[in-house]
């Protein structure tokens, strides 16, 4: 029966159908409420390292039970007293009743709840980052493999002058590691909270130390020592800023606008059916029109990276409404807006590696575009050669002018395929220069130091950025959707 009601309430996409099971669990109930109980043994065992009367069975009662946790009943707690951290105090209380007198000791709700949001920020960079870190790998030895493999540029989304294949990947890969370089410094930034108080000035802990400073200031030091964390906030409110959440939720929107963009760009290569995303054996791209080869997984990271960009903006209102030393009106907001920024940002980078370890080109394709427009990029390097042979720039440019008109008439009214060369090659007056026709027109004169850029970009940037992943480096990602 509780199976059958799963599907009466509504569930988030965003873990029922998309994200992988490790950041799931990071915002889970049950990673939320044993880190609330890992928090308050840090605390006792602190507090009692400082001389505070708390026992050694006080303390291993509560570790025997650190991950023992009575949803249902913490549920009807909260029901009766309205208020999420008594309620899993009584909970915690409840199979702990030695322990039950010092548990949450000196401490306020935002001591657990904004220490944990700190940890969940933390280890959802710890999830992110690998997973990023695989995306540019995958992109780079795309790059590298179609270093000088020319194509089309598009300026407008008009055709411009010649590029890689290679060079527009490194394009993508240096967006990627500017958002590889924010969101390590994001996460390295993260303090903890530590213990505060309810205003920030630490006065309950003063008082149970009887004006000891110096206790007060190495419990927090143990604490943060304990959660993992090299450094706490110095001063806080009843909450850590605010700002902090903005911060990182802007590294996670800027990544959303970078994958936002890349996939737009594959998504308009693939219309040209220059390059495709990996496409299964029996997917179906259209229920109407089966030939159709529909581009969903770039699809896809586009709908959700604009989500992750709109996120950021609770966040920056948040922060911006807080009065003084803290309201609560962050908290609903940030029960969602936190989680779903990581959640989301984890689905668009697996999908970004499934898509970027199957990538299709087409090389004939790209020549052929680029044979359309090629005659006509050509032109100024025709010129030079005619001068060079003894001509008249001026008139030179004039005829050159004429054919190419002659020639766009033929592509734009009638249909029909560039026939600049033809042109070229049946007027008297480029005879001089026949011969050289085809060295002028070969596509990888037209590409300048585009392999040589790539080259160096990624031996430089890219590769060392990825080192301290190379253990991780193997996980393939297979979508189950």
């Amino acid at each position: 029966m509780e199976a059958a009601d799963e599907f009466m309430k509504y569930r988030s996409p965003l873990v029922s159908r998309y994200a992988s099971k490790e950041m799931a669990f990071n915002f889970s109930d049950r990673k939320k409420f044993t880190t609330w109980r890992k928090l308050w043994i840090y605390l006792a065992k602190a507090e009692k390292a400082l001389g505070l009367p708390i026992t050694d069975a006080q303390v291993l009662e509560m570790e025997s039970h650190a991950d023992s946790i009575d949803f249902a009943m913490a549920a009807e707690e909260e029901r009766k007293l309205r208020h999420d951290v008594m309620a899993h105090v009584h909970t915690f209380a409840h199979c702990c009743p030695t322990a039950a007198p010092i548990i949450h000791l000196g401490a306020t709700s935002c001591y657990v709840g904004d220490n944990t949001d700190l940890i969940m920020l933390r280890d959802g960079f710890d999830v992110l980052l690998p997973k990023l870190a695989r995306v540019i790998d995958r992109l780079a030895n795309f790059a590298e493999k179609y270093a000088d493999l020319p194509t089309l540029g598009f300026t407008h989304y008009q055709p411009a002058q010649l590029t890689t294949v290679g060079k527009r990947a490194c394009l993508w890969l240096q967006d990627l590691a500017m958002d590889m370089r924010n969101l390590q410094r994001a996460r390295d930034d993260l303090r903890f909270r530590g213990v505060k108080g309810t205003t920030g000035t630490q006065a309950s802990f003063l008082q149970l130390f009887q004006g000891d400073h110096d206790k007060v200031e190495e419990l927090d030091r143990m604490v943060t020592e304990m959660a993992g964390f090299k450094r706490a906030y110095l001063v806080t409110g009843q909450t850590y800023s605010r700002k902090v959440d903005v911060d990182c939720l802007s590294t996670l929107a800027s990544l959303g606008a970078t994958v936002h963009k890349i996939c737009t760009d594959i998504r308009l290569l693939a219309n040209l059916k220059e390059i495709e995303e990996p496409f299964e054996k029996e997917q179906i791209g259209s229920s109407a029109m089966p030939y159709k080869r529909n581009p969903m997984r770039a699809e896809r990271c586009c709908s959700l990276a604009r989500h992750l960009v709109a996120l950021v903006a609770d966040p920056l209102q948040t922060a911006s409404v807080q009065w003084l030393e803290r309201t609560l009106d962050d908290s609903a907001n940030r029960r969602i807006s936190l989680p779903e920024s990581f959640l989301t940002a984890d689905i668009i980078l697996s999908t970004l590696q499934n898509i970027t370890e199957g990538l299709v080109v087409y090389p004939k394709v790209i020549e052929r575009h680029i044979r359309h427009e090629l005659p006509f990029m050509a032109t100024e390097n025709i010129i030079m050669a005619m001068v060079k042979a003894g001509g008249n720039r001026q008139d030179c440019h004039e005829k050159i002018r004429v054919l190419s008109q002659e020639a766009a008439a033929v592509v734009k009214q009638e249909g029909g395929d560039n026939d600049l060369l033809a042109r070229v090659q049946r007027d008297a007056y480029f005879a001089p220069i026949l011969g050289q026709l085809d060295a002028l027109l070969d596509p990888k004169t037209f590409i300048g130091r585009a392999p040589q850029q790539v080259s160096r970009f990624l031996s430089e940037e890219v590769r060392p950025l990825l080192e301290p992943y190379k253990a991780k480096m193997d996980v393939k990602i297979e979508l189950e959707l």
